[in-house]
């Protein structure tokens, strides 16, 4: 087993809450409101900044020039995600001013933070096991809602089916792809039953933020 697969089953009951949270299974179906999807796409442009930055603090957390360029090519795909929250949000009437004004709302703050913080505090796998809910789970989640695209007539006809291809396609699978392997790499094939246990917290804390996270964008509509 790899070692995220190895966290995801010790956090099996997180996990699922969070690739099986009501704003996954709306957002699939199509049913979840606009004003819902807008606010997340505004908290989550906010989200991908900071995410931006945790990955260049894996390059400077990295001791290997094979990590620095991981972590570098880890930055491209997240600046690259956050041109399609900028169609998005254009295309849902959302200016890019306004976007970049909006204030970052506080399970934002919390999520985003908390990865930071691990960054700073751990070393470099404690920072890549906190991004991992996000950078492996999103990929999971794609791949999971894919097929609701082809049963509601195609990507054009699914109102949120840009979304749902972007995280279901080759790029991003592939990132995912990578950054299981960087996992590995950096646990450098063995770890003690207490960093185990201590790598277990901060995947279940980061998954749990996540849950946070679309719990929030759902709130904004209620």
């Amino acid at each position: 087993m790899t070692l995220f697969e190895t966290l995801r089953d010790r956090c099996r009951t997180e996990w699922e809450a969070y690739t099986h949270h009501e704003f996954v299974t709306e957002l699939g179906a199509g049913t979840l409101p606009q004003a819902v999807f807008r606010d997340y796409l505004v908290q989550d442009f906010h989200f991908l900044v900071q995410f931006a930055r945790a990955n260049a603090l894996a390059a400077y957390k990295s001791r290997t020039l094979a990590d620095i360029a991981a972590a570098h090519r880890s930055t491209g795909a997240i600046l690259a995600e956050t041109e399609l929250h900028l169609r998005l949000t254009e295309r849902w009437g959302i200016p890019r001013a306004e976007l970049e004004a909006a204030a970052e709302k506080q399970a934002t703050v919390a999520y985003t933070r908390y990865v930071l913080d691990c960054g700073m505090a751990g070393d470099a796998l404690d920072l890549h096991v906190a991004l991992a809910p996000c950078t492996i789970g999103y990929a999971e989640i794609g791949a999971q809602l894919m097929p609701r695209l082809a049963e509601q007539g195609g990507q054009d006809a699914h109102p949120y089916g840009e979304w749902i291809a972007e995280y279901s396609g080759v790029e991003f699978t592939a990132a995912s792809r990578a950054a299981i392997e960087q996992l590995d790499v950096l646990a450098g094939g063995g770890l003690t039953d207490r960093r185990l246990d201590e790598l277990t917290e901060v995947f279940r804390t980061a998954t749990l933020l996540e849950i946070d996270f679309w719990q929030q964008a759902l709130d904004s509509g209620r």
